[in-house]
């Protein structure tokens, strides 16, 4: 089969060597890929949400299946327009990404099929929403409605934090249109778990529980970011706690998007908090998260490809997902500056010529390749991945491995699994 996988992140280098152990794919393209996904993939220079110049290739070029990665080509067609010309593809229709491209939409689906979440009230004029945090306790929580690269969320400490907030997403429009309307919701506490899960409209199979890291600096301090981190599994996530989330909250939440007439099929990323009344959702995504998908795929022992048709087809219920029992630890190496202004097109020493290091997989998120070298290209630029009996070894090995890499500016966080 050729396979196309769409997107240029970290996540999608996970996915791309993740089906290359598939004996049933003979060719895979990314678009537009990176620098290290060209050593595991034909990159194609078509920017992921060109629905008209990605359907052309697709045709012009006999492409069987296709993957498609990120948040804005899902909430804009992407899979709609391929599908509508007999394209095979992995990931959520237009209405079903609404789960992720509109807060506000989600935040209604579950008030509505009660999925325990945040309290919360919705607005889409500033005035009112100023008016609402003169009286609000704090802290609370500030989203963004639509899609923001993961930076949409705000926690404000108090009213001049949360009306700088406002005045940021609704009056600047520092996230463009998708600070039209926003979410305000009480600030819940507890353990953060992330959970992606395959689910084919029916049923629906959790992979490995995840610890992601949103902050920039150790201590959970600093700002917001796409993620600079992740451990599987979660240790705060037991079973007893899995029964219930999937009780709850998983099967409601695909029973919910059947009723809405817009069934969900792909991965649907379950951000939750373990509050002392339970488990709470905090967000959904409409896809593998990212660098979630660094330190989950890694563990997983089925063919992705596998499970991935099975999926697309309706008949999850006939495919068995096996993960390791192993743990799984991903450290992100980012730009100085990010998730604020940074710079790139430094040269990154210590890895390998095809991009990897030994003992550890590499996943390339922002990198760039030429004249026979690798060079940065984003904010984050690599995630380090290291799998052990043990998640102190994991760790480790990931570490480990970090150290051997340099690049001009860069930094991690030195607290990842811990917890």
């Amino acid at each position: 089969m050729k396979v196309l996988v769409i997107g240029g992140g970290g996540r999608e280098h996970a996915l791309v060597k993740a089906l290359k152990k598939s004996e049933r794919v003979k060719k895979i393209y990314a678009a537009p890929g990176n620098g290290g996904i060209s050593h595991d993939a034909e990159c194609v220079s078509i920017k992921a949400d060109d629905i008209p110049t990605m359907t052309d290739f697709v045709v012009r070029n006999t492409i069987d299946y296709v993957v498609v990665a990120p948040d804005n080509p899902l909430a804009i067609g992407m899979v709609d327009a391929l599908g509508s010309i007999g394209i095979r593809c992995f990931g959520p229709n237009k209405a079903a990404a609404r789960i992720e491209s509109s807060k506000v939409f989600a935040k209604a689906l579950m008030k509505k099929y009660g999925i325990p979440t945040a309290a919360y009230e919705t607005f889409s004029d500033a005035d009112k929403a100023a008016d609402f945090v003169k009286s609000a306790s704090f802290p609370l929580v500030i989203k963004a409605d639509g899609l923001a690269l993961g930076k949409g969320v705000i926690i404000a400490a108090d009213r001049n934090e949360a009306t700088s907030a406002l005045d940021s997403i609704m009056r600047e429009k520092v996230f463009g249109e998708s600070g039209s309307s926003v979410v305000i919701e009480e600030f819940l506490t507890g353990p953060e778990v992330s959970v992606l899960a395959f689910t084919d409209g029916k049923t629906i199979v959790p992979m490995v529980s995840l610890m992601d890291h949103k902050r920039a600096f150790d201590n959970n301090e600093g700002p917001n970011t796409g993620g600079m981190g992740a451990i599987a599994p979660n240790p705060h996530y037991t079973a007893e706690i899995a029964s219930i989330c999937e009780k709850n909250i998983f099967l409601p939440t695909i029973r919910a998007m059947r009723d809405e007439s817009c069934p969900f099929k792909g991965c649907l990323y379950f951000g939750l908090m373990l509050t002392p009344q339970g488990p709470k959702v905090i967000e959904y995504n409409c896809r593998f998260g990212d660098p979630e998908t660094q330190a989950v795929l890694p563990l997983l022992e089925t063919d992705l490809l596998d499970i991935m048709e099975a999926v697309t087809d309706g008949r999850l219920d006939s495919v068995k997902a096996r993960f390791s029992a192993y743990h799984a630890a991903c450290v992100v190496l980012a730009s100085g500056g990010y998730p604020a202004a940074y710079k790139t097109g430094f040269a990154i020493s210590g890895l390998d010529e095809q991009g990897g290091i030994a003992g550890s997989a590499v996943y390339h998120a922002g990198t760039e390749y030429r004249d026979g070298a690798f060079y940065t290209a984003g904010g984050r630029v690599l995630g380090i991945t290291a799998t052990a009996p043990d998640l102190k070894s994991a760790i480790n090995a990931a570490y480990k491995a970090a150290a051997a890499i340099n690049f001009e500016g860069m930094f991690c966080r030195k607290d990842i699994g811990k917890y």
